[in-house]
Order: structure tokens, then sequence, then C-alpha cells
């Protein structure tokens, strides 16, 4: 189990020396009503019920039952000998702070069995302390029965969130690692293989100088047209590390369309507020291989893209007035249908297909928070 000043904290919101505190109430019980002999025995039973509670916050493994089954040991002892039930209260934070399922329901049961057989018992014989105090034993035995399982789903749900902050920081890492083994390999491909190009090239034209100067210089102006394609690839990587943005994607498509000769129309707002970098990344490639699509199947002469911000969700409508799918032989598998829907699914997103005079596809992108409401 946890340490125990923090533990105590934790799962009732009361400072440990509070707790302390607490812990002179039965003396009241003990000094008032009992005899010499009877008080010590109450004082050793409150001091041993102390330390037992301390360190069963402290100890780990079969102990921590030792010590709990002590515990409800010695609250049965001060309700039979001086009418103080509030023990049973105390235990409820312990038997709620035990991890094991197995555990927990054993405890569970065993203590509300025993609270409710012994404040029977003091009822039936009439224990004038109980009796007087009858409406907050009752209360007593409510909290009892709820406190513990409360305790119990509290700290489960918290272990659970943990465990999920642990998941999420090793799946962060993990995506960091891919991140720079595919950095690492598209350099290695990209300039590793030009590099070598221009070295070669350029040993080849310092050969042919003498012999064959136009040669040479035919080699180099293949070595500068070499360096000029890897500073374009690099340039390509680097803007591809940065991520695509709405706005510079709906200019590439534009100009695409222009070149097909298929006329473009944007309705909405193309710089969405809630949407993360990564969502809208996925957002800019659906985009793109949708268009991809209009291009090449559906010979259509306009393309409409309609940008919906809704309080939960970006929608954005790819809609074009061409031959639509069902007359579209090649559409099907070549379409990208499926590298889209997963790319959604990977960010909650779905993707809608509706055919009308042309094709619609519907692509619904969650926000990353809520938008406010004007």
């Amino acid at each position: 189990m946890l340490n125990w000043r923090s533990n105590l904290y934790k799962t009732t919101g009361l400072n440990p020396f509070i707790w302390a505190i607490l812990f002179i109430l039965p003396f009241y019980y003990i000094f008032r009503t009992s005899t010499r002999a009877h008080t010590a025995v109450g004082i050793g039973l409150i001091l041993l019920f102390f330390i037992s509670y301390v360190l069963v916050f402290i100890t780990k493994g079969w102990k921590v039952y030792i010590w709990s089954g002590l515990q409800i040991a010695i609250s049965i002892a001060m309700t039979v000998l001086f009418g103080f039930v509030y023990f049973s209260l105390l235990l409820t934070f312990v038997i709620g702070n035990i991890v094991s399922k197995k555990g927990f329901i054993t405890l569970y049961v065993i203590h509300l069995t025993i609270t409710i057989i012994i404040i029977d018992y003091a009822i039936i014989i009439k224990n004038p302390v109980v009796i007087s105090q009858l409406p907050f034993v009752m209360i007593c035995l409510i909290m009892v029965i709820l406190l513990p399982i409360s305790n119990y789903n509290r700290n489960k749900n918290e272990q659970l969130q943990g465990q999920l902050n642990d998941a999420n920081k090793r799946i962060s890492e993990l995506v960091k690692l891919e991140e720079r083994q595919r950095i690492a390999r598209d350099l290695h491909d990209t300039l590793g293989q030009k590099l070598s190009l221009i070295g070669l090239k350029s040993d080849l034209a310092l050969k042919l100088m003498n012999k064959d100067s136009a040669q040479s210089m035919v080699e180099m102006k293949e070595v500068r047209q070499t360096a000029r394609n890897a500073l374009k690839e690099v340039r390509q990587i680097v803007t591809q590390m940065r991520g695509a943005r709405l706005t510079e994607e709906i200019a590439r498509i534009q100009q695409m369309l222009r070149t097909a000769r298929i006329e473009l129309i944007v309705e909405g707002d193309l710089e969405p507020k809630c949407l993360s970098l990564m969502n809208e990344n996925v957002l800019c490639m659906c985009l793109k291989e949708a268009v991809t699509n209009v291009v090449k199947h559906s010979e259509a002469s306009v393309c409409t893209i309609t940008i919906k911000p809704d309080r939960l969700a970006l929608v954005v409508i790819v809609e074009d007035n061409g031959i639509g799918m069902s007359q579209q032989a090649t559409y099907s598998n070549g379409s990208g249908l499926i590298g889209m829907k997963e790319r959604l699914e990977f960010i909650n997103g779905s993707l809608e297909l509706s055919e009308g005079p042309g094709t619609a596809l519907v692509i619904t992108i969650p926000n990353t928070q809520p938008r406010e409401k004007a």
C-alpha cells in the first residue's frame, strides 16, 4: 500500500494529524464509564488500534490482512466493553485501500457482517451508551456500507488513469522513435544516393576536363541538376515534417483542379480553431485523396468543398457533378476510400459516401476541444 501519510490524505481528504486527534475520542468513553482495570484495557486497545492503523498503510502483502483483522477484533472489543462503535468507521478507509479484489470483498463482507452483529447485540442488551446515540450509530452503519465501495472504486479509477497515462507516454515515445527512423530513412534514401551520384560525376568531370571539356561540362551540368533535385527533395521532407495545413492544401487542390479544367468552389472557414495539428494533417490527406479521385474518375466540371464547423466536430463535404461512383468501373479499386477510413478511424473520425447527380464524400473530424457557443 502507499505511504500512510499521503494515503490517509488522498483517501479521506483529512490530514493524518487530524486523524490522530480523532483517536482521542474513544478516551471519553473509557474514562466516563470504566473502572481502573477497564480503563487500562481500553487505553491498551486504543494504542494497539492506532499502531495497527499506521502499520496497515506501510506494510504490503499478507501483513495488511493481519493488521486489518486485528483492527476488526479491537473494534468488536471496544463496542462490547465501552459502547464505542466508531472504530468500524475508521476501518472503512483501510478496507477501501485494499488493492486485491478478492481481499477487498472478503474484508468488506467480514467487517460489515460483524458491525451489524455487534450493533444488534448492543441494542438487544440495551447498552445505554449505544441506545443514547442510536441515530449516529445508524449513520455510522450506512457509512460502513458505502464508504469502502466508494474508496475502492476511486482508487481503482486512479490506478487505471495512471496506467493510461503511462501507456500514453510509451506510445508518445514510440511515435517519436518511429518518426526519427522515418526521417533517417528519408534522408538516407534522398541524400545518400544523390551525394554519391554527385561525387562520382564530379570525379568523372575532373578526369574529362583536359581530355574532353565538352563532356566534362555536361557532367557538371548533371551535378548541378542532381544537387537541385536533392535540395528539392529535402525541402519536401521538411514540409512533411511540419505537417500539412488546410489553407496550403486547398491552394494545392485549386492548382490541381485548374490544371484538370475543373472549377473549384470553397465554402466555409479555412482556418479551423479547434483542430489539432494531427487531425488537420489527416484531413488534408483525405482531401488530397478525394480530389485526386475527382480528377481521375468523376468527369466532373465543378468540385465543391464545404467546411462546416460544429461544437464537437468539423464536417467537410467534397462534392462533384460528375458521373457518380456507380458508373466508375475502376473507382472502387483505386479510390483509396479504405485508406481514408482507416486514417479517420485512427482519430475517431468518420467517412460517409452519398450519390446523387455526382458523388459526395462527408468527412467528419473530431475537435480537440468543444467550440464555445456564440
